[in-house]
Parts: C-alpha cells; sequence; structure tokens
C-alpha cells in the first residue's frame, strides 16, 4: 500500500485506505476511544481507535509521545464541531485498522514544538530539535536554495569541482584550524578559511568557470552569524570583468527570489562606492530600508570654540558628523542616555544633541546641552544643512574617523529598529572601488579583502603615491545591511602579486613559504581572473528572517565552539598524541 503523508491525506481520500508512518505528537483517551496526532515533516494527521478490536486498542493505550508507529486505516470526515482548520489534514482522521509500533521513546526532555525552550538543550538534544516545524521548515529551505543554487551555474556552464580540506596554512585574516600529520612529523595541515588559493589555482588549469558549495573553517571569536565552520558559495570564472561578475549574481539572486521568495518582479540592486557608504552610513555594509544618514558638518563649525568640535575640525583624520532623526523627540531622556552608551561601546566620548521643538525660534524652540556654546549663525546653518524640522532630534558626533563611523552606524542601526523606520522589503545594495589596503591596529598595512585582489590601476603600487589611496577592484554585495557576497578581480601576474605581498611588508622567506606554489603557478600563463564567495548559511537566515545562523544548520557549535550533542571538542588519549609526535601541555591561567 502507498505510504502518505500526514498532510497529503485530505477529503480526497474519505472512504479510502491509506497508511501513514510518523511519530506520536499527543494521545488522548475520550471515553473509551483514543486519539493519536501523528506527526511527520509536512504536519499533522489525527488517528482513531475504537474499542471494538481489543488487541489493537490495548497496544494503543501503550504508545507515549514520540514513539514512532506506521498505521493503516481508512480516512473518514471529522463530525462538524471537531474540524480543526488550523491544520491541513483538519477537516478528516483515519479510522485504524492496523498498528504497528515500530520504536518505543524515552519521555523527552522538552516538548517538540515549544518555542520556549532553552538554546543549550536544544543544541544537546540536536535530534529532537530538528524534528520541530521551524527547524523542519529551515533546513528544507537550505536544501532548496542549494538545489536553486546548483540549477542555476549548471544552466551556465560551470563546472562544480571541491577543493582539498587538508591543505597548507595562509594568511586569511582569521586562525587556522590545524590538523597534526602522523606520516610528516611535527607538520600540520590546515583547514581551509576558504578555498582562494585552489580556485585561482583552476583558472591557471584552464577551468574557465568553476563553482562549488564548500565548507570553510574559521578558529575565530563567534556571534549569531558566525560559526567555526560554515558552507560558502564559492565562483570564479576566467576571462571576465566586474561586470560579468555583477551581471552573473544578479542573474542568481533572480533565480533565488523567484524559486524560494515567490517573487514575480524583477529585484533591484543600487550601487554605492565604498567612500560614499562610509560618508553616508558610517560603515561599508549599510541598510538601505533604513532612511537615516550622516551629514559632514565639520566646514559649518570650523570657527566654533567648543572644544568638542574645535579638536577635531583641523585634524585630517578626524570627523564631525550631524544625524537627523525624525520624530526623534519622543524620545526619552533615559532613551538618549541608553544611545550614548551604545555609542561609547566604540570609544565616543558622548553623544550631543538638539531637540528641534520649534526650528523658527532658535532661542527657545531648540533645546541642547551644547547650545550656549554655540552662535545662532552656527545653530541655523546646521538645522539648514540637515533639512531639520520640527519634531526631528539632531545627534552629533566629534571624533576619530574610525570611531565617528563606528559608533554612529550602530546608532543608525538601532535607531531604525528602536523607532520602527525599517520598510519591511528587500534592499539589494552593490559596494564598489574599495580601497586596496587599510591600517591594521598597529598602523601597518593590510588587505581590506585579500592580498589577491587586483588594484584598479597596477601602476600606482610603484608610484610614491599614499598606499591607502590606491582602489582595489573589489565588490560586496549586500541586503538588507548585512554582507551577503564578496569577491573581486584577481591578481594575474606574478610581479603584481610579488608587489602586493612586498607592500604588505611580507618577506621574501615568508612569500615563498607561504605563497611559494601560487606563485609559481602564476607565471606559468595565468588568465585575468575573478569571482566571489557567499555565506550559505547568511542567506538562509536572512531570508526566512531568523536571529541566529544556528537555526539554518542541522548540527552547529555553540557560542564557545562545541558541539553539546556530541560533546566535541574533545579529550584524546596519550597513545594518539604520541602517533602524531604531540604533547599536551596545560595552560597557565
Amino acid at each position: 500500500m502507498k505510504r502518505y503523508y500526514c498532510n497529503e491525506v485530505n477529503d480526497k481520500h474519505i472512504k479510502n485506505a491509506v497508511k501513514v508512518y510518523g511519530w506520536v505528537a499527543k494521545r488522548r483517551d475520550h471515553g473509551g476511544i483514543i486519539f493519536i496526532d501523528l506527526r511527520d515533516h509536512t504536519g499533522i494527521v489525527q488517528l482513531v481507535l475504537n474499542p471494538d478490536n481489543q488487541g489493537l486498542f490495548k497496544l494503543a493505550e501503550s504508545i507515549r509521545s514520540e514513539y514512532v508507529i506506521c498505521v493503516q486505516g481508512t480516512v473518514s470526515p471529522r463530525l462538524e464541531g471537531a474540524i480543526n482548520s488550523e491544520i491541513a489534514s483538519g477537516s478528516i482522521e483515519i479510522i485504524v485498522s492496523s498498528l504497528d509500533i515500530l520504536n518505543k521513546s524515552n519521555n523527552p526532555p522538552f516538548k517538540i514544538n515549544d518555542i520556549n525552550v532553552n538554546e543549550d538543550q536544544r543544541l544537546q538534544y540536536r535530534y529532537l530539535d530538528l524534528r520541530n516545524n521551524i527547524m523542519q521548515k529551515n533546513i528544507r529551505f537550505r536544501s532548496k536554495l542549494i538545489a536553486s543554487i546548483r540549477e542555476y551555474f549548471y544552466s551556465n556552464d560551470f563546472i562544480d569541482i571541491e577543493t582539498p580540506i587538508l591543505t597548507k596554512t595562509t594568511p586569511e585574516g582569521a586562525r587556522d584550524y590545524l590538523v597534526p600529520s602522523r606520516v610528516h612529523e611535527r607538520k600540520f595541515f590546515a583547514l581551509p578559511q576558504s578555498p582562494q588559493l585552489f580556485k585561482q589555482t583552476l583558472m591557471i588549469g584552464g577551468i574557465d568557470k568553476y563553482f562549488q558549495i564548500a565548507k570553510c573553517f574559521r578558529d575565530e571569536d563567534l556571534r549569531s552569524d558566525r560559526q567555526p565552520e560554515f558552507t560558502q558559495l564559492d565562483v570564479e570564472a576566467a576571462f571576465v570583468d566586474e561586470e560579468d561578475i555583477i551581471t552573473l549574481v544578479e542573474g542568481l539572486c533572480n533565480k533565488i527570489f523567484k524559486d524560494l521568495m515567490n517573487f514575480k518582479e524583477e529585484l533591484i540592486f543600487e550601487r554605492m562606492s565604498f567612500s560614499d557608504a562610509i560618508r553616508s552610513y558610517g560603515c561599508d555594509k549599510p541598510d538601505l530600508r533604513n532612511p537615516l544618514n550622516l551629514i559632514d558638518i565639520k566646514d559649518i563649525v570650523s570657527d566654533v570654540e567648543f572644544k568638542v568640535f574645535s579638536d577635531h575640525v583641523n585634524n585630517s583624520d578626524s570627523r564631525i558628523t550631524a544625524l537627523r532623526v525624525p520624530n526623534g523627540i519622543s524620545l526619552s531622556r533615559k532613551d538618549i542616555d541608553d544611545l550614548t552608551d551604545l555609542v561609547k561601546n566604540f570609544g565616543a566620548k558622548g553623544l550631543a544633541y538638539f531637540k528641534c521643538e520649534n526650528v523658527n525660534d532658535l532661542d527657545a524652540g531648540i533645546i541642547s546641552p551644547i547650545k550656549k556654546f554655540l552662535d545662532e549663525d552656527v545653530i541655523k546653518n546646521i538645522l539648514n544643512h540637515v533639512d531639520a524640522t520640527d519634531g526631528d532630534l539632531i545627534f552629533f558626533s566629534a571624533d576619530q574617523k574610525d570611531i565617528v563611523n563606528d559608533s554612529m552606524a550602530a546608532l543608525i542601526k538601532k535607531l531604525g529598529v528602536q523607532l520602527n523606520l525599517i520598510e519591511d522589503n528587500w534592499k539589494f545594495l552593490w559596494v564598489l572601488e574599495y580601497p586596496l589596503f587599510e591600517k591594521d591596529s598597529n598602523g601597518e598595512p593590510t588587505s581590506i579583502h585579500h592580498p589577491f585582489t587586483a588594484p584598479s590601476n597596477p601602476d600606482d603600487l610603484s608610484s610614491n603615491n599614499d598606499i591607502y589611496s590606491i582602489n582595489s577592484r573589489a565588490y560586496d554585495l549586500i541586503l538588507n545591511g548585512n554582507e551577503i557576497g564578496g569577491g573581486s578581480i584577481r591578481i594575474h601576474s606574478k610581479d603584481v602579486q610579488m608587489k602586493i605581498f612586498e607592500l604588505l611588508k611580507i618577506d621574501e622567506d615568508d612569500m615563498n613559504s607561504k605563497f611559494g606554489f601560487f606563485l609559481k603557478a602564476l607565471s606559468y600563463g595565468c588568465p585575468p581572473h575573478g569571482g566571489i564567495a557567499f555565506g550559505i548559511d547568511r542567506i538562509v537566515m536572512l531570508l526566512l528572517k531568523l536571529d541566529s545562523i544556528r537555526d539554518t544548520i542541522a548540527f552547529p557549535k555553540t557560542q564557545s565552539s562545541s558541539c553539546l550533542m556530541t560533546d566535541a571538542p574533545s579529550d584524546v588519549n596519550n597513545e594518539q598524541l604520541k602517533e602524531l609526535s604531540i604533547s599536551s601541555i596545560k595552560s597557565k591561567k
């Protein structure tokens, strides 16, 4: 007999015999009749067992939650008062004629669809958590997303190629996970942070269109949208420029939204330079659904004696900005204090503001603790420059550029949520024209993306210009304020690549030790090429509007990079360590 899923059984099957499998969600005894809610990944169907068949009825009495059963029976309409409109099978029930208990279950530590279960308990009993409706939806959505992606790239003649998991340690922005080699004593493999060098090497090998759903590993501090192992869509193509990659990606996004999000219209992709993003939003991943943006006012306050401003007016590394918040005077004193604490987390010393009760009455209509330090003309110019209207709140920030940008970007994000300013739609943005280098915490040059990103003009590398003014051929795709993909046109010249390493102060020994094989490959006819990579886990999280990336992954790690279900990482015995020529020493804390 054909197997039916729970949600497949409906009015069309009335009087038909059906067979269903699943888990017992609930068993109820009602006056000599037993009702069982049977659950599978599609939903619930109600089973009815009458006492006429004593053997069958007695077996049903022994059933408990989460038992796995198989039943056969006849589909019957429910009585009018018993119809459950909240489930697809709510108008019918199955009168059971045959029942098999396929497996018993211990009493579960929580109800399967209880949304208030502690996350640690959910992760410890992940096999139970996966049975709930939300996780079933998430995991199956993820599978459909990957199927849509594969279909798109296959249809565009890309080749799916797996790259090594055991590889060589290379600097890519985070710590590597190291794997000791038993055969090569005191030597280590590294788990790849990305397939970057391998996919570029494939281009040298004549594979002109490559993609992969790749596992990547980074030993870094975690947060809600990070995991130590994550899944990446990796794409690379030869003989392409930025527009080719952008067109390819926009086609992919349109297919995903049509296949999975039921979008009929074409998506809109806006573009913005890196410098414009930083100037207007303080960050390179602005959420265009949020109408708030920064306005520079350094010129307006250039002559004021107010120390908060005057200390930064003539400093080229400083910035003075205003942020106009429409209807912001609804914020209480406590709200402003909380926002001040927020920006202090990013190094800001405070948060000055104007409350605009009446912009035409500077004397009584503008409320501010800093107002007494500013001339009337300066106040008027600020209000005009930001287009202030009655009811607005204007925040100010003056400090080093990084502090202003980071703190005000966080403030924009917080206010957007707090004041319900975020539109409920999807906003895509390409951020382009990234600088090639930035300063690290020690003031030394480091790559904004990675050291294999091509400069816009290779001749700039040999000039005497400021290296931080050199632009790259990098591009990031932002969705609703989240970076979902990043890539670049790559360096295909060995000489240019070595010059980049030189500017990054990587000496010749390190160059050969870490990148020797790749530099050698570049000298054998490397074609121009470029690509992009996307975080699959993050895309699923955004499309399903989830709070945590862990709810997109079948078996995720916790915030401390551990697996509560398997108790990994775990100790290994001394014999295993001895085979690997490793000794374990307790760190002194």
